[in-house]
């Protein structure tokens, strides 16, 4: 865990007794380590209310924040009120370094926090992966809105917060009305004056009458290519509004190479418009050489060893490995694609652009991505159980039991309900059947293989004119016309139900 302490900086002023600070400083939330959550809080405790079962003052605090992105997003930054200020048993990830699987929800936990969200959890009811939200001892937001704000005539303009571009938010409190107001906008603007959130919610009963004030932030991937999250200044105040922040004296915030970022985001644009899949690969071919500072540097050193060990499967374009990584002792999958495949090179891209950002706790993570001299690498979430046709076909001393049976197709169904209906685009999958379901190490199934994957806008008709899947698990005007969408993909879905 990375901590940083307010106090130990020569640019921070504060009066304890008065319930205000202020800092000018650049603070680093978090490293390219996985997995891990960066804090940092004030060392005092702020007297928030005058006794156990009093009203919360109002308070008011701004802050400036930098978010530069990397190949993969990490979960963002929460500005957090908390009763301690070590948070125990944390998890970072989709928990944003505050909860952990068990305690997320917890009444018990006596947290309210302001997310600034970069990455769509739907088990966590994300509504995108840009978003502002309202914390309650949970990362499930009481509200939440895409990140942007209002002009004076009302119009509502989106900002990116991995724009690498620093940018304020005031998040204010008023004790008499009950009411919690959030403002976010890039900080050449003046402050809007219609907030972007606006809860009407007495925040009393969560609160204990001496709190911490705490920023934290996670990361999620194995790689070096996740999110940077920066706090460049800060100002509190209880019974007030916060002092404004001095943007003359704002840090430096080191840059990173973006022109991967932009040249990924090129590739997924033609690659889902359906322009020329040549003009893909070289997009592809020449983002893999920019990014070469931002590899996976463990599995490159390791990759020799990871051929040499367990093969988990084989498929059209290369093979799956499992590894681990030396540092952490953490178990990857690592599929290996040829790049002089053609079609490989299109499943790379599809993988990638499909669910490089998606979370969902029953599709298979893709962790990261690298090239090594003519090998395209795609790492994933190890699954222990290996894939589900072993279980139907390959195991006759073991067979499932129909709960454990039924169980794997509701967590297909939700899958792929996430992928047609939830994620801010619909998600085609084209190849739904049984070898294609993962099994962890607690039973639950898990969609993977996106390799023939198609995306497109909510709204539009998403279909394909490429045939593509396996002939069994194809519905008939898909092999007839070609014409790929949601309802093909729930009848495969319907054929897997039927041999499950």
């Amino acid at each position: 865990i990375l901590v940083l302490l307010l106090f130990l900086l020569n640019l921070a002023s504060s009066d304890i007794n008065q319930g205000w600070f202020n800092f000018n400083g650049l603070f680093k939330l978090t490293n390219s380590t996985s997995l891990i959550a960066g804090h940092i809080f004030y060392k005092n405790p702020i007297q928030f209310k005058n006794s156990k079962n009093g009203s919360v003052f109002s308070f008011s605090t701004t802050f400036i924040f930098a978010i530069i992105p990397g190949h993969f997003h990490g979960h963002g930054i929460a500005f957090v009120v908390s009763p301690n200020k070590e948070i125990p048993g944390y998890y970072p990830g989709q928990y944003l370094g505050l909860f952990n699987r068990t305690n997320n929800g917890d009444s018990s936990n006596h947290i309210v926090a302001v997310e600034l969200d970069t990455a769509c959890s739907l088990d966590v009811n994300d509504t995108d992966d840009n978003h502002v939200g309202i914390d309650i001892n949970s990362v499930n937001s009481v509200a939440s809105a895409s990140a942007g704000y209002f002009t004076d005539e009302g119009k509502f303009i989106s900002v990116s917060l991995v724009s690498g571009d620093p940018m304020q938010i005031w998040i204010e409190y008023n004790g008499v009305e009950k009411k919690l107001n959030v403002t976010l906008y890039p900080i050449n603007l003046p402050s809007p004056k219609t907030p972007l959130l606006s809860l009407k919610k007495d925040l009393s009963p969560y609160m204990y009458d001496s709190m911490y004030v705490i920023f934290s932030s996670s990361t999620v991937s194995i790689s070096d290519t996740s999110s940077s999250h920066y706090i460049l200044a800060w100002s509190f105040k209880m019974n007030g509004s916060a002092d404004e922040l001095d943007l003359s004296r704002l840090p430096k915030i080191p840059r990173h190479d973006n022109g991967g970022i932009k040249q990924l985001k090129k590739i997924l644009a033609i690659t889902f418009s359906f322009t020329g899949l040549t003009l893909v690969l070289v997009l592809v071919f020449g983002f893999v050489l920019i990014s070469r500072k931002k590899r996976f540097i463990e599995i490159l050193e390791d990759w020799e060893g990871f051929k040499k060990r367990e093969v988990l499967g084989r498929g059209g374009f290369g093979r799956v490995y499992k590894g681990v990584l030396p540092s952490s002792n953490i178990q990857i999958a690592v599929k290996r694609i040829s790049h002089d495949s053609r079609q490989g090179m299109r499943e790379f891209v599809a993988e990638i652009a499909t669910i490089g950002r998606l979370r969902h706790p029953n599709l298979v993570r893709l962790l990261g991505y690298c090239r090594r001299k003519q090998e395209l690498l795609l790492v994933y979430d190890y699954m222990p159980n290996g894939s589900l046709d072993k279980f139907l076909y390959h195991q006759p001393n073991s067979s499932l039991y129909w709960t454990q049976r039924f169980k794997i197709i509701k967590d297909v169904a939700s899958a792929l309900f996430c992928l047609h209906q939830q994620w801010v685009q619909v998600i085609i999958h084209r190849d739904i059947k049984p070898a294609n379901v993962l099994i962890d190490s607690d039973m639950n199934a898990r969609l993977g293989d996106f390799g023939l994957a198609k995306q497109c806008d909510l709204g539009n008709d998403p279909q394909t004119y490429h045939v593509a899947g396996m002939l069994g698990y194809m519905a008939p005007e898909l092999a007839r016309i070609g014409k790929a969408n949601t309802s093909t993909d729930i009848y495969a879905f319907g054929i897997f139900m039927l041999e499950v």
